[in-house]
């Protein structure tokens, strides 16, 4: 029984190690300090054995291109705080119009500082990665943002050699009314704003609780639906070698992304899984 004033000695032990609740890969991710959907969203997505962490950014609740630009001042460190010791396979700034207006480029450079031992990413990239493996050419798009953003978005788009039929935004200034626009409303404004040339729709935002319906929609319109937070996750797993087929968030998830994945696991068969 211990007494106060002894001191513990503890018996020589042996503890057991293995590779963690979280064997087969780490993904890391940089949120605005004001999303309210993506921690709900990559949980929700993330399969048996794989890690997601977060960090945040400090970032006003105010969104227009001049917000935007100010994201990248404290990248690297934010980098930096996620799980350093465990070294994440993937560290990815999950911000779709932050990344645009900031350049990709940019932006993984700097993480690349924080993060050396990670596969630096943004969600606009994991974007891309989906139009491309579904062989989208033709979309519409669909956000909560102001119409300065939608702009520099459409022009993104382009640039990239989409085309874009239509960009259709909320015209909302903060991230906390993005996130509380509800799932429902994103479904009947994806069905009101397709196109029939359009391949895809793509609900583009982070901070938008478009997963929870993005399967339905496609069930409806008979097409892709691309959302931010599914596009960028399923890009990341991809690039960290987890092949698995996740039910329940859209087409993308069928698809193995074999230009994404490490040379090893090209030719791997990937399994379905429910997370």
């Amino acid at each position: 029984m211990f007494k106060s004033g002894d001191v513990v000695l503890s018996r020589s032990w042996n503890p057991i190690l293995d590779k963690g609740r979280h064997h087969r890969a780490c993904l890391g991710f940089i949120l605005m300090s004001t999303d309210l959907a993506s921690e709900a969203d990559f949980f929700d997505m993330a399969p048996e054995g794989v890690a997601v962490h977060f960090t945040r950014l400090k970032t006003e609740d105010h969104t227009t291109n001049e917000t935007l630009l100010r994201h990248i001042e404290h990248m690297a460190e934010a980098a930096s705080r996620i799980q350093p010791d465990l070294e994440p396979d993937v560290v990815s700034y999950s911000c779709t119009s932050g990344s645009i207006v900031i350049g990709e480029d940019r932006v993984m450079s700097e993480i690349r500082k924080g993060a050396p031992w990670a596969q630096p990413m943004c969600l606009v990239q994991g974007v891309l990665d989906a139009l491309n493996e579904l062989q989208v050419k033709k979309l519409v798009v669909g956000t909560p943002y102001l119409d300065e953003v939608n702009t520099s978005e459409a022009e993104y788009l382009l640039g990239k050699g989409y085309e874009v039929l239509d960009v259709q935004g909320l015209n909302l200034s903060t991230g906390t009314e993005m996130g509380q626009v509800t799932p429902e409303f994103w479904k009947t404004f994806a069905i009101e704003i397709d196109q029939p040339d359009a391949d895809a729709i793509f609900l583009s935002c982070g901070g938008i609780r478009a997963l929870e319906v993005a399967e339905e929609i496609e069930q409806i319109i008979g097409k892709p639906v691309i959302t931010s937070n599914q596009a960028q996750f399923w890009s990341c797993l991809r690039r960290a070698g987890i092949t698995d087929k996740l039910r329940g968030f859209g087409q993308i998830f069928s698809k193995p992304g074999e230009a994404l994945l490490p040379q090893a696991m090209r030719l791997q068969d990937f399994v379905d899984a429910t997370p």
